[in-house]
């Protein structure tokens, strides 16, 4: 029997990874569909008929992607560590220490221990498989005690992929426009994204994906990766034309570092943020399926129902007044808003955007007897309470500046410019973090507070502290910095929950998810700009984690003007709340939007634990997307267009995700409690109208799974809410 390691094989939810023992270091041989049951021989086979072979101008051993890609096994790609000692050190030819593997309630492990004696580094290396089958990488580096002091430039996960993922698709965006797709085809070299922002930013990858020609929503095979981290982040796909050993190309992540910014003493390690993995042959529908799964399956996910939401921001933005607040939660309670969240402006000389920013104390002067008048106000009405911070700033006109000036990050030979006529606070300072954590949490125990929206409004531009004498990057200090503040105050108040904002949509990773109990995914209420928004964040993030608001007629971002019922429905497939000053509404105004309340609440149990689905095939102005439950009964969509239709009809159209439906016949539904959608046709397809009464239509489940039906050809900025239940 030979004594070279077996291969591991993890298996999980019909996805598999299998490592290979057998080299210097293990490399990957397989990630993606289930391979079985396989046993030591099968496994070895696989490995065995794994290697490569070789072709003029190459070395004379097979190329090799390991677990610690270098140029020792031929891999001229971007490695997996880079860095050096003084100029030194710049050839690792890690090696096999030790492995092993585990299993715990479903969750599979692989520990591998690497060590080089050139840099002197260890590296911890964790594959965990968990029972969704979402892979998740771990790295630890760690310098012996007696090497030379290391510069580490960057530490990446890497994960290959093979020939038939042709294709790309990452996102870009900017303020009010985050998570905007682009797609590419997978050609040779690198798509580096790379973010220096502090922050992922507006503009983040947030979810790398790779997959066959043309993969969609519902079709094709994906492998996509995600980096759990608030910070700078790195993101990579690679194609050489050697590939990448026995495979086409790699994708991967890591923490972005500047020049600097992590160099480990002896005996020093350092951490690296894990990447997430996810294999899916059911498009991108598949892979936010598993994600959705692995965070619905944690400890701290929420569980109660999650409250309607009034945010007073553009209802009153800095004009904090009692009476005008207590008339907009009388208003609020007739609709039916379950929770308040006062905005900017509550706290000290806080009456514009420019100010006050880290004195974090109530304001004498707007609210006399304190938040405790308005607080009772909510209390009466059944309401919890929320409140604003943008904890990590600070202003320049502000006490905290004027008291602590050497709380504000910034480089030693002068401040860079303002944003909002802020700055950042270094939060990695023990006294300006103990400083916030003793106000806020101060704060939440006088007014019971339940929840705290937490804004970040600005990037971390020469993001610098004094160190030694020295300016030195601290991105990554402050990062753990924010996360040991939450689990603080989390810690101290259990059952508080935190909004991530970062100016809308900035910082939404998993890094900071661990900590927090929803994302607002854009500082855009425009309708329009907002589902597509919604859409892209929800491949990552469940609904019931992604804050979506209705807002005024007309979109303060963008001007645009859109209909009630549009804005409801588009609100309505998330944490729904409401963005808009309610004393100005009617009085029809403010029955459409109770209504609406009123089918959050029936439809949130669905909406916030069924399998998210997305139609494929659509032209480009209609979007058809739902949720179904896990066990088939009930499903609710929205049919929706931004543009005209550009045939006569639409024509017949399956509702995605209903195979398993629960029965033969289904009753059919349209919601039109808060107001009918506006179509383009003098008559309705067949069915519509009976689907409009309280009882329905009851059909075959093979006309909506199979058949499909003729939608109405909506307007433009209309949208028609869809329930099916089993009959």
């Amino acid at each position: 029997m030979s004594d070279t390691p077996s291969p591991v094989l993890l298996r999980a939810a019909g996805t598999s990874v299998v490592v290979a023992l057998d080299g210097a270091v293990p490399r990957i041989v397989h990630w993606g569909a289930d391979v079985g049951d396989l046993g030591t021989a099968a496994l070895r086979d696989l490995a065995a008929y794994d290697a490569v072979g070789t072709s003029g101008s190459e070395p004379d051993v097979p190329r090799v992607l390991s677990l610690w890609a270098t140029e020792r096994d031929g891999w001229v790609g971007t490695p997996s560590v880079s860095g050096h000692a003084s100029g030194a050190a710049t050839t690792p030819r890690p090696r096999l220490v030790s492995h092993e593997v585990g299993e715990e309630g479903g969750t599979q492990r692989l520990h591998v221990r690497l060590a080089d004696e050139i840099t002197g580094l260890t590296a911890d290396i964790r594959l965990t498989l968990d029972r969704h089958g979402v892979l998740a990488v771990e790295q630890a580096l760690t310098l012996a005690d007696d090497a030379a002091p290391y510069t580490l430039d960057g530490a990446l996960a890497l994960m290959p992929v093979p020939e038939r993922a042709a294709e790309l698709l990452d996102f870009t965006g900017r303020w009010c426009r985050e998570r905007a797709p682009q797609r590419s085809s997978f050609g040779f070299g690198a798509h580096v994204r790379r973010s220096r922002r502090g922050r992922p930013g507006h503009d983040s990858p947030f979810l790398l994906m790779a997959g066959t020609a043309g993969f969609g929503f519902r079709s094709g095979e994906v492998w996509a990766t995600h980096l759990a981290w608030s910070g700078d982040q790195r993101y990579l796909a690679e194609r050489l034309p050697e590939g990448a050993g026995s495979h086409a190309g790699v994708i991967g992540a890591g923490e972005g570092l500047a020049p600097g910014e992590v160099v480990l003493a002896p005996g020093d390690a350092y951490r690296a943020p894990t990447v997430l993995y996810v294999w899916s042959d059911a498009g991108m529908d598949g892979v936010a399926a598993r994600l959705h799964d692995r965070l619905r399956a944690r400890p701290g996910h929420p569980v109660s129902p999650r409250p309607l939401v009034l945010n007073t921001w553009e209802a009153v933005y800095f004009d904090h007044d009692l009476p005008t607040l207590e008339r907009l939660v009388e208003r609020a309670a007739r609709v039916g808003v379950e929770r308040v969240v006062l905005d900017d402006g509550w706290f000290g000389a806080r009456r514009d955007a420019t100010r006050g920013l880290g004195d974090w104390f109530v304001s004498p002067e707007v609210w006399p007897q304190g938040l405790s008048p308005l607080v009772e106000i909510l209390r009466r009405h059944g309401m919890s309470f929320g409140l604003w911070f943008e904890p990590e700033m600070i202003s320049e006109d502000s006490d905290l500046a004027r008291a602590h000036p050497d709380w504000v990050l910034g480089p030693s030979r002068g401040r860079g410019g303002t944003m909002r006529g802020q700055h950042v606070l270094d939060i990695s300072r023990p006294d300006a973090w103990a400083y916030l954590r003793d106000r806020i949490s101060a704060l939440v125990d006088e007014y019971d507070i339940a929840y705290l929206k937490w804004d970040h409004n600005r990037e971390l531009l020469e993001a610098v502290a004094q160190r030694d004498g020295r300016d030195r990057p601290i991105v990554r200090e402050q990062t753990l910095a924010l996360y040991r503040l939450m689990d603080e105050l989390r810690r101290r108040h259990p059952g508080l929950e935190i909004e991530s904002c970062s100016a809308g949509g900035g910082r939404i990773d998993l890094g900071i998810l661990a900590r927090t109990d929803r994302v607002w995914a854009s500082d855009c209420n425009d309708p329009v700009e907002r589902a597509r928004i919604q859409q892209w964040t929800g491949l990552l993030l469940p609904p019931e984690l992604i804050g979506g608001h209705v807002g005024p007629p007309t979109a303060h971002t963008t001007g645009r003007t859109t209909g009630l019922a549009y804005r409801l429905a588009t609100a309505l497939f998330g944490h729904a709340g409401v963005e808009w000053n309610l004393l100005e509404c009617s009085d029809d105004e403010l029955d459409a939007i109770r209504a609406w309340g009123s089918l959050y609440r029936e439809l949130r149990p669905l909406l916030h634990s069924g399998r998210v689905v997305h139609a494929d095939g659509l032209d480009a102005g209609a979007a058809l997307e739902g949720v179904v439950a896990h066990d088939g009964t009930r499903a609710v969509y929205r049919w929706s267009r931004t543009e005209t239709v550009p045939q006569t009809r639409s024509g017949v159209v399956t509702l995605p995700g209903l195979t398993g439906v629960a029965s033969d016949r289904v009753r059919v539904r349209i919601r039109e409690e808060f107001g009918p959608a506006r179509t383009m046709s003098d008559v309705e397809p067949s069915w519509v109208d009976a689907a409009r009464s309280a009882g329905g239509i009851t059909v075959p489940a093979v006309a909506l799974t199979t058949v499909g039906l003729p939608l109405p050809a909506l307007a433009p900025q209309q949208a028609m809410i869809i329930d099916v239940q089993a009959a």
